[in-house]
């Protein structure tokens, strides 16, 4: 028997229906005379017809217990009867990316023992029988104990095809290295991505694909995300100076590459333009994969879209369908480095000819990082001296990296360039457009400074021109505030998020013992997780502040607006963290980065269950 009947069962009930329904289902049309389907009943060896309309979508479901009913009654003439007169309607059914739990759950609210399984387009692809679903519960308890659990062997499988996956997008750096004839970089890249193959194919052949509960989904990110950063080091050990210990070099390598998977964007190379461009397209490229929020869209892939909705909280989204939304948010995104880059490079005067010139491939890789938010410059001085076009290009793509991803999607999915500003978005601009007319009557900077800063402290992209330390505290504390917030739900932007504001609506409901409005569980949970993180932000940040300070000897203004940006990934910096800092902090900076970009929120999944 199975050492965990219950976790056995748990896990089962958790696998979509469409991996034991029936396929094979009779389906007529509502006039067939009931002879006739009765004759094809036989033929078919089947007991159920789904019934269809003109339209051929399913209306309702007629049983042979109906057609011998119906023929034995002597008041009914079986030559005229058609299924039409025979069948039960409404019919009730459920979505193909439906899981057992939830099929049980329908059958029982409904009294019935079988569930046609209908696909997106509202046809029928099977049957689920409730007999069908017992005897996997059975077989799933009678099973002898395995040596990892099927939770374990889920959480692996899904990390194993996620590392694949990186291996293989890494492999793009990895030929733009090769081609620019720059073998360091290039070895580095393609030992990761060797690496990341490996494992990946290592922790697949111990576990399997399949769907996660919210906890597992949790430790899947956070193991991703480490082993990412962590493998992420191999190219920078390449290219960190040999004359310091192997513990500082490992230190920098790991922040540097949190700071890219994470979109942290906080960079300890004050000259990025003495690396090789090839490598400064690498760490933006990191950015790009991290910012997409690939190893969160992989996630839900696995998820039925019934349980989407739990999981909103966590991936900061409601959209369903989310491998089609995958694939289509990929190509834009792809189309939109393009689009910048090519504009950065005309309005820099540019030669549009000469498209594969070296500057080009800066452009390319600062298209990357503002897009994903990550803030990564190929050079230091790549900010200076932009004209107000460049400046308005960055401003526009770091937004549209702060919009939810359905923003996008809509371009190509719905009403074609006609993207709806729902309520997150508009709260968005409100917060922004106020932040920046305050931001500049106290900074003292010029209006397109002070609208570059604020966009890239709400949109977490990090990006800055200059040090930000001289910054008066009231400044600092506008652009912590857009940093704490953040972007929308669903994008590449850090922080609290946008959509998570409006759930303060029912903290008093929470909090009061006379609730006119009674909330949902779920509700609660929302509520609770918004609360946890709006105080977790300022709190981590002030006891990273206070380290800063001590170790740095640096005043605590700046200390505090650092650690902001590490643990929102907003990446605003007062140059405060550099290759000075002792290897500790950086290793643990580097953790910071990585919870910052799971929201915090994650991590509590994973020791407080009940919450998730």
């Amino acid at each position: 028997m199975s050492t965990n009947p219950e976790r056995a069962v748990s896990y089962v009930l958790s696998k979509s229906v469409t991996k034991y329904m029936d396929k094979d289902v009779l389906i007529l049309g509502l006039d067939i005379q009931t002879r006739e389907a009765a004759r094809m009943l036989r033929h078919y060896e089947t007991d159920d017809i789904i019934v269809t309309d003109e339209d051929n979508l399913p209306v309702g479901i007629v049983t042979d217990e109906d057609i011998l009913n119906t023929v034995s009654d002597v008041t009914v003439y079986a030559e005229a009867t058609t299924l039409k007169d025979v069948m039960s309607t409404p019919l009730i059914t459920i979505n193909e990316k439906s899981t057992l739990q939830d099929a049980l759950h329908k059958m029982r609210d409904n009294d019935i023992r079988k569930l046609p399984v209908i696909s997106k387009k509202n046809q029928v692809i099977g049957m689920i029988f409730q007999t069908v679903i017992a005897n996997v519960i059975r077989d799933a308890t009678a099973t002898a104990p395995r040596l990892l659990s099927p939770p374990v062997k889920a959480v692996l499988g899904n990390l194993g095809f996620v590392l694949q996956f990186a291996g293989v997008l890494l492999l793009v750096p990895a030929i733009v290295s090769t081609l620019l004839e720059d073998p360091l970089t290039a070895t580095g890249i393609y030992l990761t991505t060797v690496l990341l193959l490996v494992t990946g194919f290592f922790l697949n052949s111990y576990g399997e694909k399949s769907s996660l509960n919210l906890q597992q989904a949790s430790i899947l990110v956070f193991s991703s995300l480490f082993l990412l950063s962590l493998f992420g080091t191999i190219p920078y050990l390449y290219v960190f100076p040999s004359d310091e210990t192997s513990v500082e070099v490992f230190a920098n390598a790991f922040f540097s590459s949190a700071a890219g998977f994470t979109t942290g964007g906080i960079s300890l190379f004050d000259e990025p333009e003495k690396l090789s461009q090839s490598f400064t397209f690498f760490r933006s490229y990191t950015q790009l994969v991290g910012g997409m929020s690939f190893i969160y869209l992989v996630i839900t892939a696995f998820y039925p879209e019934s349980k989407l909705q739990s999981m909103r909280g966590f991936i900061s989204g409601r959209t369903l369908h989310m491998k089609e939304l995958f694939l289509t948010i990929t190509v834009i995104f792809a189309i939109y480095i393009v689009i910048v880059a090519f504009l950065l490079h005309t309005f820099g005067e540019g030669d549009i000819i000469d498209v594969f010139s070296l500057s080009m491939i800066d452009n390319f890789s600062l298209a990357m990082s503002t897009l994903s938010t990550g803030g990564f410059t190929p050079s230091s001085t790549i900010l200076d001296g932009l004209v107000w076009q460049e400046h308005i290009v960055l401003m526009g793509a770091m937004i549209l990296g702060a919009l939810p991803f359905t923003f996008h999607y809509a371009f190509v999915r719905k009403k074609f360039l006609s993207p709806k500003l729902g309520k997150e978005v508009l709260a968005y601009f409100a917060i922004l457009g106020s932040a920046t007319i305050l931001f500049a009557a106290i900074s003292g900077l010029d209006p397109m400074q002070s609208a570059f800063y604020s966009i890239s402290a709400s949109t977490t992209a990090g990006l800055q021109i200059e040090s930000l330390a001289g910054l008066s505290g009231g400044a600092h504390t506008i652009l912590i505030i857009l940093m704490f917030i953040g972007g929308c739900g669903f994008s590449t932007a850090g922080g609290l998020k946008i959509f998570r504001l409006f759930h303060l609506r029912d903290v008093r409901a929470l909090l009061s013992k006379v609730r006119r409005v009674e909330l949902s569980d779920q509700a609660k949970k929302e509520v609770i997780s918004t609360l946890i993180i709006l105080a977790l932000f300022p709190i981590i940040s002030a006891i990273t502040g206070v380290h800063l300070a001590a170790i740095e000897d640096v005043p605590f203004q700046d200390a505090f607006f650092e650690a902001a940006g590490v643990i929102t990934t907003g990446g605003l910096s007062a140059g405060v963290i550099d290759f000075d800092t002792d290897p500790a902090t950086k290793i643990v900076l580097g953790f910071l980065m990585i919870f910052g970009r799971l929201e915090i929120i994650a991590i509590i999944y994973i020791f407080v269950p009940r919450l998730s």
